[in-house]
């Protein structure tokens, strides 16, 4: 079905001569169901809002936050409750209404009204209001250092309340109406087209066009790009093989390869309200058994780099290496002490999604480690489950050890910490309802939402110490396992200039373009 998708969706590109004016193909995996930001939540689909539509800020390669949409930094009231943002004037949206702080009042009252993804806000916007024309004022209910990098994230990009009227309280999930250098001109959950939007603010595409293409087979993706069929693959769904090999031929001066920040986690959650996880010290000695070093390696030749930690280095106040490292001397006295060894084998079910290829490479060199270090202590009993029945059953607590990855919403550690640990009803060491519930790990502890509360309102040293303190008592905790970090690639033809990825991990499409 898939070589066959391709070919239909390639056929009218590829019998064609290729000219310097001709649209660009892109493509990447699986598919694109609903292009409403308020609902965005997949990796592709965040990639296409990107080219569609503009936030109020960005950041820079090197973690600068610069203006968009707005027109200079956040105005911070003294005592952190009120940002007043100003905003351009001489922005429009693609049916060609003005944006205004009208505007963009509307869409965030939208988002936080019916956004999928709305408790990245949680409780700290209070009001949204319109100041002026061009001045749009939150009003907080704390003082909030994430939310600098919040106002980065494509989910908040403004959509035109012309072309929305009828979709305030409800998704608009087949077009798009923003403010971005592209318009939408086709779309389907496999393939979209963008076409220059000739009224953009800003600095206009370099191509004439693209033709996204969504496919959920590996091999299809790999040789369309070798056989020259698509010019750009963005993809972290290809095979691990694949992927390594367009790396080799990237090296080798027959592929452009680009390397965008590390943004997304690989993890293990842990079930941690029932028997036997709900013994910490069999948590603990889960991870002691497992060897990032020789994962990494094994499973991506290295190009995931091992992670002890719930946040990724390239952010301010994370990436130390937190999570004890390789230890199956401590992991043993540890199953030793709960009574297992000696016979008496400790027995986990590890599922793994079984549509995402390393998952299964990882469980099975995961398996392999225990039954060389631990063989009479501990068992991990493999389990392939499809990704999307993972995520519905994850939150019933149907899983003793599952693999997940995230990547948050908006580059700044909150945006992966709360969705992991946040819990607005915390028992002991359980929790009984919130992110951590939903999440799958059930866990919370003593003091660690105090703490999760008082690191957004701390700036600097400060901040990055609270950052720390939490990390550790998440790995005291051990309901989580952080395995390895993923940095976004994208792979493109050598008549192409080479993809650049911007400070959030996407790669830049209006600057793609044929240099020959």
């Amino acid at each position: 079905m898939a070589f066959a998708l391709i070919s239909v969706c390639f056929s009218q590109l590829s019998c064609q001569p290729r000219r310097a004016d001709q649209q660009l193909t892109v493509a990447s995996a699986g598919k694109i169901s609903s292009l409403d930001p308020a609902q965005a939540s997949t990796v592709n689909t965040i990639q296409l809002l990107s080219a569609l539509g503009d936030p109020l800020y960005s950041l820079s390669e090197g973690g600068e936050l610069e203006p968009r949409l707005a027109a200079a930094s956040p105005e911070i009231s003294a005592d952190g409750t009120t940002v007043t943002i100003p905003l351009r004037t001489d922005v429009r949206f693609h049916d060609g209404s003005r944006f205004d702080a009208a505007a963009m009042a509307f869409s965030l009252r939208r988002f936080l009204r019916i956004g999928t993804l709305s408790y990245v806000v949680g409780d700290r916007i209070a009001a949204v209001e319109v100041a002026a024309p061009d001045r749009l004022r939150l009003r907080l209910s704390r003082p909030s250092t994430s939310l600098e990098g919040l106002l980065t994230s494509v989910n908040l990009t403004p959509v035109s309340p012309q072309a929305y009227r009828d979709h305030r309280d409800r998704f608009l999930t087949d077009r798009f109406v923003g403010t971005g250098p592209y318009r939408l001109s086709s779309f389907s959950e496999h393939q979209q087209r963008l076409e220059p939007f000739e009224a953009y603010w800003g600095e206009a595409p370099r191509n004439s066009g693209l033709d996204l293409i969504t496919l959920s087979n590996s091999t299809a993706l790999y040789g369309a790009l070798r056989s020259g069929e698509v010019d750009v693959l963005l993809s972290a769904s290809i095979d691990e093989d694949q992927r390594y090999a367009l790396h080799r031929k990237a090296e080798a001066g027959q592929l452009h390869e680009a390397v965008g920040p590390a943004m997304e986690i690989g993890y293990i959650t842990l079930l941690s309200n029932a028997m036997p996880l709900q013994d910490p010290r069999l948590r603990r000695a889960l991870s002691l058994s497992l060897n990032r070093t020789e994962l990494s390696a094994r499973v991506s030749y290295g190009l995931r780099r091992p992670l002890r930690a719930l946040v990724p280095p390239s952010l301010a106040g994370g990436g130390g290496p937190i999570w004890p490292a390789h230890d199956p001397m401590q992991a043993r006295a540890l199953l030793s002490s709960a009574g297992y060894c000696d016979g008496r084998l400790l027995q986990v079910p590890l599922t793994f999604r079984s549509n995402v290829p390393a998952d299964k490479l990882l469980a099975l060199t995961w398996q392999a480690q225990v039954k060389r270090d631990l063989s009479d202590c501990l068992v991990l009993e493999l389990d392939g489950v499809e990704s999307t029945t993972v995520y519905r059953q994850l939150g019933e607590g149907a899983f003793k050890a599952v693999m997940l990855d995230w990547r948050g919403t908006y580059p700044d550690p909150e945006a992966y910490l709360t969705p992991l640990l946040s819990c607005s009803n915390p028992s002991g060491e359980i929790c009984l309802d919130g992110e951590a519930a939903i999440s799958g790990s059930f866990w919370s502890t003593s003091g660690l939402q105090e703490a999760l509360r008082s690191s957004d309102e701390l700036r600097g040293a400060a901040r990055h110490a609270e950052l720390k303190r939490i990390e550790r008592m998440s790995a005291l905790g051990a309901a989580y396992i952080p395995v390895w970090l993923e940095s976004p690639r994208a792979w493109g033809q050598t008549d192409l200039s080479v993809p650049e990825f911007d400070g959030s991990g996407h790669v830049r499409l209006n600057r793609l373009r044929r240099t020959r």
